[in-house]
């Protein structure tokens, strides 16, 4: 992929993020040199990509603990321009810790968080915190330690330790995810086309006729094929009660021919297809 021409790749911030340093990994792996974009949610992430034909974004996708981000994908498949795709994934271990302006573990009450940072650390939470801690959620990890400053020194916040280095905090504790093995999967996206590598996923959303049978005849389509799904979840419509949008990722790219005719085969049993990108594992 050639980004020479990228001007500015938006994230969900504030600076110190764990998109940001998603976003760090993504402009090093690519020699991608563009103005960082940090945004106030995931929407602005996509919308922006959407009207700035000259830019990329990146969205956290997946948890290994909270599962899929919904509302990178609800995003992400309705957007203006069609060629809006994945491009690459980046697979990142997370480290929360505990930030606070004070040095003294035992003064905290209230904790300040995004709301999946607050589930993967709710052993923690329930374990080592005062019963009645107080729980706010705010729109991601970096936002939430740059609120502090605005509270007196009974709040703490969960994020990384860039974050902590960010807004100036102490980290009164390292590793305070329930599961040490927690991951989250960033997706690099934009308007641009990828080349097969012989290890790739593609990603699609579609939605079937809602009677008996319609979501397995698709689903016997990838077996027909022998292509392997690794990935599927179902989202709201959200144009009429009870029916849904399925998203899949699947091995193979769609410049490669058994690819590209198992998509033709799943868009004839459709009624909604769209095509989120083929990509690099």
């Amino acid at each position: 992929m050639n980004f020479d021409d990228v001007q500015t790749i938006a994230y969900l911030g504030p600076h110190g993020s764990f998109s940001e340093m998603a976003t760090e990994s993504f402009c090093d792996k690519y020699s991608i040199f563009a103005n960082p974009m940090p945004l106030t949610t995931i929407r602005q992430v996509v919308e922006y990509v959407d009207d700035n034909p000259n830019s990329l974004g990146v969205l956290p996708v997946e948890n290994s603990i909270e599962g899929t981000v919904t509302e990178a994908l609800d995003n992400l498949m309705f957007t203006k321009n069609p060629n809006i795709k994945i491009l690459s994934e980046y697979v990142m271990p997370i480290h929360h810790c505990l930030l606070a302006r004070t040095t003294e573990i035992s003064s905290i009450m209230n904790v300040i968080s995004h709301p999946q940072a607050l589930a993967q650390c709710q052993n923690f939470i329930h374990n080592e915190l005062p019963m009645r801690v107080n729980i706010i959620e705010a729109t991601s990890t970096a936002e939430a330690a740059r609120s502090l400053v605005n509270y007196n020194l009974t709040y703490a916040a969960i994020g990384s330790k860039k974050t902590a280095e960010t807004y100036y905090l102490n980290v009164l504790k390292e590793n305070i995810n329930d599961d040490k093995t927690n991951r989250t999967r960033f997706v690099l996206i934009g308007d641009f086309e990828t080349e097969p590598t012989k290890n790739d996923r593609t990603s699609l959303a579609f939605s079937t006729a809602n009677e008996p049978g319609a979501l397995l005849e698709v689903l016997k389509v990838f077996l027909e094929n022998n292509i392997n799904l690794s990935y599927i979840a179902s989202r709201p419509s959200k144009q009429k009660f009870g029916e849904y949008i399925f998203i899949v990722n699947f091995d193979g790219h769609i410049k490669n021919k058994e690819t590209f005719k198992t998509i033709e085969q799943v868009l004839a049993k459709t009624d909604f297809l769209r095509f989120l990108g083929s990509y690099s594992k």
